[in-house]
C-alpha cells in the first residue's frame, strides 16, 4: 500500500485489493484526525464525562439513554463478511496507527488528559447512528406542535402548524389541513418544557443542497455534479475526512464522516454522488401510562407489560475521587417501542412517561449500504446499494458517464395506521400503530428528469398525491426556489457556473418580504431611513451592505412580536428556535396581508395590522443595533454582525479562542440563501450552521474534482494543514481534489509505503 499526500495534505491510498485499502484509509484517518474521532465516539457513546467531568454528566445519561452506542454493538453481531470486512479492516488500521506510532499520537490527547483507546466497529456505528439522529429532527416538531394544542386548542394551534412547500407540485395547497386524528389531551406544559430540553445539548442541525446537470445541460458534454453538505461547520476540522481511494478495479475520491470508511460525497471511477438530509419521519414519541399497581410496569391497553431495564456505569472525571474518576451506576427504562426518554426528568408528578422509537433501531440489516459504493458500476447497482442504508433518511444524488442523473432517498419510513406524527402518540391499547414499511418502489426518486437537472435543498419533495406520510418536518423552499431560477436560466453550465452558484447570495424570502415591511417603515418618520435602506436593496445578503442587517433584524422581532403575545414567552421561543416549524408559514400570513395573529390579544382597545408590527420590530430592532453599532443604519453592515468564527473544539469560548481557531470573517448569505449562513434565533447573528464542504465533480474533468473545506485535511492543531483552506473557503475560491494517476503523481508532495502483517 502507498499514500500520496498532496499540497493540501490529503492521502491519496493505492492498494491492492479492498481489504487493504479501507485498512490504510482506517491508518491515514487516525494520523490526521484521531482527537476528533475519539471525541465523536465518546459522545456517541454517552462517556463525555470522563473528559469533562460533573458539567456532561446529564448529556452522558441521556446519550446513554438514546442509546446510539448500545445499537451500534448490537448492530455490529448482525453484520455479514462483506460489511463487516469493511469496517474491521477499517478499525484494524485506525489501531495500527495507535499502536506504531505512538510518538505521533495528537498533542490534543495530552491537552485533554485522556489517551486514545482501541477503535472497535461499534465506534464507527455509534457515529453513524448519531449522523443518523441529527438528520432525524421531527422529534423536537412533534413536542413543540403538541404545546401549541394545549395552549390553543387543535383549531387555532392548526392556523401555525408548518407549512411544507413542494415548489415542484403545481396542485400543492398551502391551506393548512388539521389532521382530525390529533392529540388534544393535556401532558402539561412542564413535562413538554422538560421534554425539550432533553434534546438540548444534543444537535440536530443539519442541512444541504446539492444538484446536477445532464449533459445536454453541462459545457463539457457530461453531467456535473454539486454538493455542500450543512452541518455545524464553524468547529475544525469539520466533520467531512477527504481521501483518495484507489485499487486496480475502484477509484474514489470524496469524503467520507471522520470515523467512517469508504466514500459517502465524491467520484468514482464510474459516477459522482453527494447527499442532502431528507427529514424523512422516521420517530415518534409516544405517551405511555405506567400501571398505578405496580411501578415497575406499563400498561398495554388492559395488560401490564414490565419495563425492559439497562444498567449502565458512567465513568465522571472527579479529581477528588481516587484514581481521579468516580461511578455511577444508572437504570435506563425500555418499553416495546424503546427507551423512556422522560425518565431523567426528577420532580414530575405524573403516571405516564415518554418513550422514543425510531426506525433505525428496528432496521438493522447484514449491510450498510454505502460500503458497496465503489463497487456499484452503474446508477442501477448503486440504488440497489441503497436500499440497504436504512440508518439515516438521506436524498443521495447521482451522475454517471453514461449520462444518467437521478435521485433517490433512503431509510426506513414507517406506515403509520393513525395520525401523521404532528405530535406524541397516546397509546391506549396493545396494537402496533406502526404496521410496515414504505415500499422501496415508493420511496421518493427521479432518474433522468425532462428538465435536464435535477437537485434538492432539504425542501419538501413529495408531492400532494404521495400515498404515505412521508414528513410534516422540511426547510423552507427558498433556496430551492433559487436554485431553479439558476439551472431553469438557457444555455450550458460549466464547472465556474456551478462553483458560483455555490456561492449564490440571492435572499428569495426577502425578495417577497422585504418590499412589504419596506412600505410599512417609509410611512412613519422614525424608521423611514431603514425603509430607504430596504427599498434600495437588491436582496443580496452582501457583507458590505446594511439592508440585511435591517431585514433580518426587523423580521426577528416582527417573528417574535407576532407569536409571543398569544403564545407567552417561553411557548414563542421554543417556536421560533426552530426556523423550519414556522417561515414558510409566516411569510403566507406577511404575504396574505391581513390575519388575526398579527393583532395583539393584550391590547384590547386597539387592533394591530401587519404594518403596526413591521413598525415596532423596526424600532426594537434599531434599539438593538444602535447600542453596538450606533445611531446610523446605514452603518449597520452585515459582515459586522454576520461572522463565521473557526473555533478548535479543545477552546471554543474564553481566552485562546482564536490562538487556536481559525479566525473570524464576516460573511455573505443567511439561512434562506444558496452561501448559507444560519444563525441561532436568540443569539444573532453569528453563524452556527454553513457548508461544511463545496464539491463540483465535472465527468467531462479527467483529472480533478473542484471542491474546498472550511478548516483543512488534519485535526492536529498547529499543523498546516489545519486551518489551510478557511480564506479561500471564505473567499469562494476553487482548491483541486486530484482523480487521475497522472495528477496525483504530479502533486505528490510525500509518500507512505505501510505493511500491514
Amino acid at each position: 500500500m502507498t499514500v500520496h499526500r498532496d499540497e493540501k495534505g490529503m492521502a491519496y491510498i493505492y492498494a491492492q485489493d479492498l481489504e487493504d485499502l479501507y485498512f490504510a484509509q482506517g491508518f491515514v484517518a487516525a494520523q490526521d484526525r484521531l482527537f476528533q474521532m475519539a471525541l465523536t465516539s465518546l459522545f456517541a457513546s454517552g462517556r463525555i464525562s470522563e473528559l469533562a467531568g460533573e458539567k456532561a454528566r446529564d448529556l452522558d445519561i441521556r446519550m446513554r439513554t438514546l442509546g446510539f452506542y448500545r445499537n451500534a454493538k448490537i448492530h455490529a453481531a448482525l453484520l455479514n463478511d462483506d460489511t463487516r470486512m469493511f469496517l474491521q479492516r477499517y478499525a484494524d488500521g485506525v489501531n495500527a496507527f495507535i499502536q506504531t506510532r505512538p510518538q505521533d499520537i495528537h498533542l490534543e490527547f495530552k491537552l485533554a488528559g485522556i489517551k486514545p483507546t482501541p477503535w472497535q466497529i461499534a465506534d464507527s456505528l455509534a457515529i453513524l447512528y448519531y449522523m443518523g439522529w441529527n438528520s432525524a429532527a421531527n422529534v423536537r416538531s412533534e413536542v413543540i406542535t403538541q404545546m401549541l394544542v394545549e395552549k390553543l386548542g387543535a383549531a387555532k394551534a392548526a392556523e401555525i402548524f408548518p407549512l411544507n412547500i413542494n415548489p415542484d407540485d403545481a396542485s400543492r395547497s398551502d391551506a393548512a389541513t388539521p389532521d382530525p386524528s390529533i392529540q388534544t389531551g393535556r401532558l402539561g406544559i412542564e413535562f413538554n418544557q422538560r421534554l425539550l430540553s432533553y434534546f438540548d445539548d444534543i444537535p440536530l442541525k443539519i442541512g444541504s443542497n446539492i444538484w446536477a446537470t445532464g449533459p445536454d445541460l453541462s459545457s463539457g458534454g457530461k453531467p456535473i455534479l454539486a454538493n455542500d453538505p450543512h452541518l455545524a461547520a464553524t468547529i475544525l476540522p469539520g466533520p467531512w475526512y477527504p481521501c483518495g481511494l484507489i485499487t486496480p478495479d475502484a477509484r474514489a475520491v470524496g469524503v467520507t464522516i471522520a470515523g467512517t470508511a469508504g466514500m459517502v460525497v465524491g467520484r468514482t471511477n464510474h459516477m459522482a454522488i453527494g447527499i442532502t438530509n431528507a427529514y424523512g419521519d422516521t420517530q415518534d414519541l409516544y405517551i405511555e401510562t405506567v400501571d398505578p399497581a405496580n411501578p415497575q410496569n406499563y400498561l398495554e391497553g388492559d395488560q401490564s407489560a414490565p419495563f425492559y431495564v439497562i444498567e449502565e456505569t458512567l465513568k465522571i472525571k472527579d479529581n477528588a475521587a481516587p484514581g481521579g474518576f468516580r461511578e455511577e451506576k444508572i437504570k435506563i427504562r425500555l418499553t416495546r417501542r424503546g427507551p423512556v426518554i422522560s425518565g431523567i426528568m426528577p420532580g414530575l408528578k405524573t403516571d405516564k412517561v415518554i418513550s422514543l422509537r425510531w426506525s433505525s433501531f428496528e432496521a438493522m440489516g447484514p449491510t450498510l449500504g454505502f460500503e458497496r459504493v465503489l463497487r456499484c458500476r452503474t446508477i442501477t447497482e448503486l440504488r440497489q446499494a441503497l436500499q440497504d442504508v436504512n440508518q439515516i433518511a438521506l436524498n443521495v444524488v447521482f451522475a454517471d458517464y453514461r449520462g444518467n442523473i437521478g435521485w433517490q432517498t433512503t431509510g426506513k419510513l414507517p406506515i403509520r395506521t393513525q395520525g401523521e406524527s404532528l405530535v406524541p402518540y397516546a397509546v391506549k391499547d396493545g396494537k402496533d400503530n406502526w404496521t410496515g414499511w414504505i415500499p422501496w418502489q415508493a420511496m421518493p426518486h427521479a432518474v433522468n428528469p425532462d428538465r435536464g437537472w435535477i437537485g434538492n435543498c432539504n425542501h419538501l419533495t413529495v408531492r400532494r398525491d404521495y400515498p404515505h406520510h412521508y414528513t410534516t418536518y422540511a426547510a423552507a423552499s427558498y433556496r430551492y426556489r433559487r436554485l431553479i431560477e439558476l439551472l431553469d436560466t438557457p444555455g450550458k453550465k460549466s464547472v465556474d457556473d456551478h462553483w458560483q452558484f455555490q456561492s449564490d447570495a440571492v435572499n428569495p424570502m426577502a425578495a417577497k418580504i422585504a418590499p412589504v415591511m419596506a412600505r410599512a417603515l417609509l410611512a412613519r418618520e422614525d424608521t423611514r431611513k431603514m425603509g430607504r435602506i430596504l427599498s434600495a436593496w437588491d436582496f443580496i445578503d452582501h457583507p458590505d451592505q446594511a439592508a440585511p442587517t435591517v431585514f433580518q433584524a426587523v423580521y426577528r422581532h416582527f417573528a417574535m412580536l407576532v407569536y409571543t403575545d398569544e403564545l407567552g414567552e417561553a411557548l414563542a421561543r421554543t417556536m421560533l428556535e426552530s426556523w423550519y416549524f414556522w417561515q414558510e408559514r409566516l411569510q403566507q400570513m406577511v404575504l396574505n396581508g391581513n390575519s388575526p395573529w398579527f393583532d395583539n390579544v393584550t391590547t384590547r382597545d386597539t387592533k394591530e395590522t401587519r404594518d403596526d408590527l413591521f413598525h415596532q420590530a423596526a424600532i426594537n430592532a434599531a434599539e438593538d443595533l444602535a447600542s453596538k453599532f450606533g445611531d446610523n443604519p446605514a452603518k449597520w453592515l452585515w459582515g459586522k454582525v454576520h461572522v463565521f468564527e473557526f473555533v478548535s473544539p479543545i477552546r471554543r469560548s474564553g481566552p485562546g479562542k482564536e490562538w487556536l481557531g481559525g479566525g473570524s470573517y464576516p460573511s455573505p448569505g443567511s439561512g434562506e440563501t444558496l452561501w448559507r449562513g444560519v444563525y441561532d434565533f436568540y443569539a444573532p447573528f453569528k453563524i452556527t450552521i454553513s457548508a461544511s464542504l463545496r464539491m463540483v465533480a465535472d465527468l467531462a474533468d479527467p483529472d480533478k474534482i473542484v471542491a474546498v473545506l472550511p478548516g483543512g485535511v488534519t485535526g492536529r492543531q498547529f499543523d498546516p494543514h489545519f486551518t489551510d483552506q478557511v480564506k479561500s473557503f471564505m473567499a469562494g475560491e476553487k482548491v483541486h481534489w486530484w482523480f487521475s494517476d497522472n495528477a496525483i503523481k504530479e502533486h505528490t508532495q510525500h509518500t507512505l509505503s505501510l505493511n500491514p502483517q
